[in-house]
């Protein structure tokens, strides 16, 4: 069971919490083809709303009404209004189906401060389902509200649909629909508005309809509906002094009692070349709410509409390759060769081009386009594709719908990334200009950026390639004078970065100590980090006395304790003791001999 309100709470508190004048009648679809439209509604007034005094306050909460559509005439939209006095019910039921809608609109009259409703709900597929029938609106329910409106006769509920409808007989036209919710009164007599988006290529068959509530057929006093300044009748079932009247034009029913659903032609009235019509309505007595209006136009034209489609960016070049695709969707006539394209960075024009070919009727065009970006445009950027645009927002076609011609992508440019040069590392010479190095600190010496990663390589191309990355970072052995190549990587670009492997040859450690007794342990005067390494090195050995007793290089065999040289001595072989080397490392690091005393013992 509905709820049942207390509209008159409702009422007060709309009123004194939630002060609303009306809302603007602005565009809100537009249909561009073989379109048509037609009015289906009806009334829940019993009778026309004389006064308390005139008539009884009475109202119903339901009314049918019939729709019969050609068999060539196919459904594209239906949109559902009703409305009434008070605040508004929004929940009732069309053909037994709930109903809650989309939008609402509600107005204050200024000058009895009583408040009214209209709302709108898109029902297409409900009406594409049921087509042609009765159609049944119910449980508009505004018993509980009109006493207080009885009283002034603005009491009233109502519904319409308009249905929007494709044959292919049919020429091709611009189809708008418009609505709000606004009114004219005693103390409100005029009410002007605009109806824009219009694009008038040809005014024949060009007509207008017109949703209206609480006209009341006695009251005539200064009731006049013009556009562009012409009144507009229809004789005579609405005459030029009283056009809300409670008719139907679609039915011919003069009983739509305070509502109307009217139709005029206004082919004399608009010229090729609109693209706005003025609306002007006046009344000295009648109060009455215009909740919606439809206008029907020959319209043989195109429109253009573009989307840019992919685009392909290249490390550290400001060379950006575009797929882009010119449309002429809801259009009703072929877009021109040569439709100029202008391409903007960041509002700054850099490129034009144009269409190649004529695009037919719900056609496209696709195509691809190499720009160069300026270097005064930053890294990240708008590029606006502007279709019907001579670079300077200008174009050349009259098109149906001149708001849909760009496209817009935020670009950022690819840039590899940043790091900082590497001086070479060094390593000891472990023999024959072979070291060993550790590559883990080079991460932190080389980012600026540390989201980015790294690998080492061998080669260049192994870096490019990105293969064959090195895995022992901590203990890697290399020649000197070895370059490594490193891999820097952030999303999309990498940069390579080289740092060379230096050997030096460190000093050597001389252990001054030989048990020359074949035992296995020092029994050779050992130097470490000498051989393979100076190799050009020298050492001489002299005995207390200062005699020389041994010499050797790279090429003898380290010293046993032997005598080799000419010295008085009694045997071959050196006895315990102190002795004195001097080591020469031939190396310009080290111009100074080494030198140092030795033992030896049996």
């Amino acid at each position: 069971m509905k709820r049942k309100y207390n509209y008159f709470l409702l009422w007060w508190l709309h009123f004194f919490l939630f002060p609303v004048f009306g809302q603007e009648v602005q565009l809100y679809q537009q249909f561009n083809g073989r379109f048509d439209f037609t009015f289906i509604g009806n009334t829940l007034n019993t009778q026309e709303n004389l006064g308390i005094l005139n008539s009884p306050c009475i109202i119903n909460t339901f009314s049918s009404a019939q729709l019969d559509l050609q068999p060539e005439d196919t459904i594209e939209k239906a949109y559902l209004y009703w409305a009434g006095s008070g605040p508004g019910d929004f929940n009732i039921k069309l053909n037994d189906i709930d109903i809650v809608p989309d939008r609402t609109f509600n107005l204050t009259q200024s000058t009895s401060g009583l408040i009214f409703f209209s709302a709108f709900k898109d029902v297409t597929e409900q009406v594409i389902t049921t087509g042609n029938g009765t159609y049944t609106l119910s449980e508009l329910d505004l018993s509980e509200i009109i006493p207080n409106y009885c009283q002034n006769a603005t009491n009233f509920a109502g519904w319409a649909i308009i249905i929007v409808y494709k044959n292919d007989n049919l020429p091709l036209n611009q189809l708008n629909v418009y609505d709000g919710l606004d009114y004219i009164s005693l103390g409100n007599e005029n009410l002007n508005f605009s109806l824009n988006s219009l694009n008038v290529i040809d005014n024949i068959g060009a007509k207008i309809g017109f949703i209206a509530w609480e006209g009341d057929s006695g009251l005539a006093d200064n009731e006049t509906l013009r556009i562009n300044g012409n009144i507009l009748s229809n004789e005579p079932l609405n005459p030029a002094s009283n056009a809300f009247n409670g008719t139907n034009s679609i039915t011919g029913s003069n009983e739509l009692y305070n509502m109307d659903l009217d139709v005029y032609e206004i082919q004399n009235y608009i010229q090729p070349g609109d693209q706005t019509a003025e609306i002007a309505l006046t009344s000295s007595r009648d109060f009455v709410m215009i909740n919606a209006v439809v206008t029907k136009l020959n319209s043989q034209v195109p429109d253009a509409a573009i989307s840019i489609d992919n685009f392909y960016l290249e490390c550290d070049s400001r060379e950006i390759t575009v797929d882009y695709t010119v449309y002429n969707l809801e259009s009703t006539n072929p877009l021109p060769a040569n439709t100029p394209i202008a391409i903007y960075a960041n509002d700054v024009l850099i490129e034009i081009t144009a269409t190649i070919d004529v695009i037919e009727v719900n056609g496209s065009e696709s195509n691809t386009i190499t720009l160069q970006i300026p270097n005064e445009i930053p890294t990240i950027f708008e590029l606006t594709f502007s279709v019907d645009d001579l670079g300077d927002g200008t174009g050349t076609v009259n098109e149906i719908n001149e708001n849909n011609n760009i496209d817009v992508e935020e670009i950022s440019l690819l840039l590899s990334p940043e790091f900082n040069s590497l001086e070479p590392i060094f390593s000891c010479n472990e023999g024959f200009s072979v070291g060993t190095f550790d590559l883990t600190s080079i991460e932190n010496l080389l980012l600026i950026d540390f989201s980015n990663t790294i690998s080492f390589h061998t080669s260049f191309l192994d870096a490019e390639t990105k293969q064959n990355p090195l895995i022992n970072l901590t203990n890697f052995q290399a020649n000197s004078g070895t370059t490594l190549y490193i891999r820097i990587e952030n999303e999309f670009c990498y940069s390579i970065a080289t740092v060379d492997l230096i050997t030096k040859n460190c000093p050597p450690t001389v252990y001054n100590f030989i048990s020359a007794n074949e035992d296995g342990l020092n029994d050779y005067f050992f130097i470490d980090g000498l051989r393979d390494i100076f190799l050009n090195f020298e050492i001489e050995i002299y005995n207390r006395w200062g005699h020389l007793v041994w010499k050797g290089n790279q090429n003898t065999e380290d010293w046993r304790g032997e005598v080799t040289e000419d010295v008085k001595w009694n045997g071959s072989i050196s006895v315990d003791g102190t002795y004195f080397y001097l080591l020469f490392l031939n190396d310009p690091d080290y111009p100074k001999p080494l030198q140092g005393f030795l033992y030896i013992t049996r």
